[in-house]
């Protein structure tokens, strides 16, 4: 079974990994210039102890500042991380007069904007097997090779890179995709694995089951509004 749960996948290599390195290099520089210090006699006049790559005071005041450099990156990539979710209900849908459909739509409450990455569906029809990993044209190619037309049995929106996510503060809930009865009594599950770019540059990944609920809360079987919660 696919975990939903929102996870990190990448760290920006520029604003994560080079100040974690030169952090790294200034403690060895740091460790170097101690042991050397500690040398004494004949020997502190030979190779390589005659060595003095940087003064202890300069030293101590860089790695203090590439020390507070990693903690605020850290601090800051948790204030601007992204909280993907998504809601979904049956409703009012363009199908058909008086047709029903379940509209799903995502959104993004953390306190920055994301960029989408890639988005990216895998469908099990009913009474089978998962599917391939597929983009948008490929999800569409293979539901109309099972006899759902898009525009008539369902609508599924492309989502495609560069697309910002508003923060928390729009409220924003992006339209994603509609689906008729048809669409839900023929596939059981259709997975999206969205993966957005936050402030910093780190990316996160979240997989959603978008007709979770659908049955459910289908007309006459007590319908209501299913939310997925960031983070559930």
């Amino acid at each position: 079974m696919v975990s939903d749960r929102q996870r990190r996948v990448r760290r920006s290599p520029l604003l994560f990994t080079t100040p974690l390195v030169l952090l790294v290099l200034l403690a060895l520089v740091l460790l170097w210039e101690i042991v050397r210090g500690n040398v004494t006699g004949e020997l502190s006049r030979q190779w390589p102890w005659r060595l003095r790559l940087m003064d202890t005071d300069p030293l101590g005041s860089l790695l203090a500042v590439a020390l507070a450099a990693v903690l605020g990156r850290a601090q800051f990539a948790r204030t601007v991380r992204p909280a993907l979710g998504w809601s979904a209900s049956w409703g009012p849908g363009p199908f058909a007069p008086d047709e029903p459909a379940w509209n799903v739509g995502i959104l993004n409450g953390g306190q920055q904007h994301a960029v989408v990455e890639r988005a990216d569906y895998q469908l099990v029809p009913r009474g089978g097997t998962p599917g391939p990993w597929t983009d948008h044209a490929g999800l569409l190619a293979d539901l109309a090779g099972r006899r759902l037309v898009h525009g008539t049995h369902y609508r599924q929106m492309l989502l495609g890179a560069g697309f910002p996510l508003a923060g928390a503060a729009g409220h924003d809930v992006v339209p994603e995709g509609m689906y008729t009865q048809r669409f839900v009594d023929e596939i059981d599950v259709l997975l999206m694995r969205l993966r957005v770019t936050d402030a910093v540059g780190d990316s996160h990944e979240r997989v959603m089951d978008l007709l979770r609920g659908a049955r459910l809360e289908r007309p006459g079987a007590g319908g209501g509004l299913i939310v997925r919660r960031p983070g559930e």
